[in-house]
C-alpha cells in the first residue's frame, strides 16, 4: 500500500470509493435517505474544493485508491484542525488501512500545529476513533444534528 496526496484526477474515483463505501458500511446505521444525501455532499467537485482547502490523501493498492482522508484547519483556525473524509472501501477494511490514514493526518503540519484536533464521526466509525485515542466532544456522547458524533483529541 502507498499513501500519497490527492491529485485533481483522483476525484472520480475518490467519489465512486466513498459512494460505494457509505452504502456497504454506513447502512447498517443510516437511512438510504441520508446516504444518499450524503453522497451527493462528497461529489468530485466537492472533493477537489476540500483537498484546495487543506491536505487530502489517498491509499493506493498498485493503481487502485481504496481509501482516502483529509485534514484542514478548523473554521480557520491555526490552532484547531479537523479530519474528513475518511473512507476505506468495504473489502480493504480491517487491515490497518484506516490506522494508516490516521497515522498520516496526524503527521500533516495542519495536525502537528494545532492543539485540538475534531472529527465528525459516523455511528459506524465512532469505536474506530476512540480507538486512535479521540474522544467526545466536551464528553458529549450524542448524535448531533448532522447525525454524527463529534469527537477531539488534545495535544
Amino acid at each position: 500500500m502507498k499513501i500519497r496526496m490527492f491529485k485533481l484526477e483522483d476525484a472520480a474515483e475518490l467519489e465512486k470509493l466513498i459512494a460505494k463505501t457509505m452504502k456497504t458500511t454506513n447502512s447498517q446505521d443510516y437511512s438510504m435517505e441520508y446516504i444518499d444525501a450524503n453522497i451527493l455532499s462528497h461529489s468530485a467537485e466537492v472533493l477537489i474544493e476540500r483537498a484546495k482547502q487543506g491536505h487530502m490523501y489517498v491509499v493506493c493498492d498498485e493503481l487502485r485508491i481504496v481509501g482516502c482522508g483529509a485534514i484542514a484547519d478548523y473554521w480557520g483556525s491555526k490552532t484547531e484542525s479537523i479530519l474528513l473524509t475518511i473512507f476505506v472501501l468495504p473489502e480493504y477494511q480491517g487491515k490497518g488501512i484506516g490506522r494508516q490514514i490516521i497515522e498520516i493526518l496526524e503527521q500533516d503540519e495542519y495536525f502537528l500545529r494545532a492543539k485540538r484536533i475534531e472529527i465528525p464521526s459516523s455511528i459506524t466509525a465512532v469505536g474506530f476513533y476512540k480507538k486512535m485515542g479521540y474522544d467526545y466532544k466536551n464528553g458529549i456522547a450524542e448524535i448531533d444534528e448532522d447525525q454524527v458524533y463529534r469527537l477531539e483529541k488534545f495535544r
